[in-house]
């Protein structure tokens, strides 16, 4: 990558950041951006379709970039809910940015613009930045907030993926509440807790009920949707 293509690529992340004014975003540039910033936008940069027009190429660079700021964003807000969470570094900016580009397939950023999420969850603006990150490659999503709203919406029309929190009053298990009902009902799509744990007896009692996968990371959430759309 020439100066010029880097000069271009931090004036789209500076316009990004003006357009959206969230204080997390910057917060996620300005800490994780910080030092590899350079190399980063490198690795955006080698990202390419051998099969595609040189469009789809600058739109596919831009989704990565717009997708990882707000995967970060998504980390960083919930270092700062959780003092359990280490706090922004280096290594975490890196490990963002390898996560974006190895969840983006090629042949399947057409079919994630395609795609249709149902997103259940008693309180939708926790999950802001996990939506945006998703919605930057493309992906549509439905909001419902409790069970019985899910069930109604899934009679209704078909989707992609189901994520799902764990409690939502007065049901301390409506996860595992609204997978039952939908296996019930004879859907097989993709279903995925994000709660609050990520205990590995959790994550596998999640799959032994018939979960594609759960977890309480926005990065590990981002690899679970993507790879349940990309998989069909």
């Amino acid at each position: 990558m020439n100066i010029e293509q880097f000069t271009k690529l931090i004036e789209a992340i500076a316009s990004l950041v003006q357009a959206l004014g969230w204080p997390f975003l910057v917060l996620f540039l300005i800490l994780y951006f910080s030092a590899p910033l350079k190399k980063f936008l490198n690795d955006v940069g080698e990202f390419t379709f051998k099969a595609g027009a040189s469009g789809l190429e600058a739109t596919a660079k831009r989704q990565q970039i717009e997708a990882a700021a707000f995967l970060g964003a998504a980390s960083a807000s919930k270092a700062a809910d959780s003092s359990a969470q280490k706090p922004p570094d280096e290594d975490k900016a890196r490990e963002i940015a390898n996560v974006v580009s190895q969840a983006i397939r090629p042949k399947g950023i057409r079919r994630l613009a395609e795609a249709s999420v149902l997103w259940v969850d008693d309180n939708p603006s926790s999950n802001l930045y996990e939506r945006k990150a998703l919605e930057a490659l493309g992906i549509r999503f439905t909001l419902s907030t409790s069970t019985d709203d899910a069930l109604e919406k899934l009679r209704a029309y078909k989707y992609d993926v189901i994520i799902s929190d764990m409690g939502r009053p007065p049901d301390k298990q409506a996860g595992y509440t609204l997978l039952e009902e939908k296996q019930k009902l004879g859907y097989t799509t993709p279903f995925i807790i994000y709660a609050g744990s990520n205990a590995p007896e959790h994550k596998a009692e999640a799959r032994q009920r018939g979960a594609f996968g759960s977890t309480n990371n926005p990065q590990e959430l981002f690899q679970l949707v993507l790879g349940a759309i990309q998989a069909d």
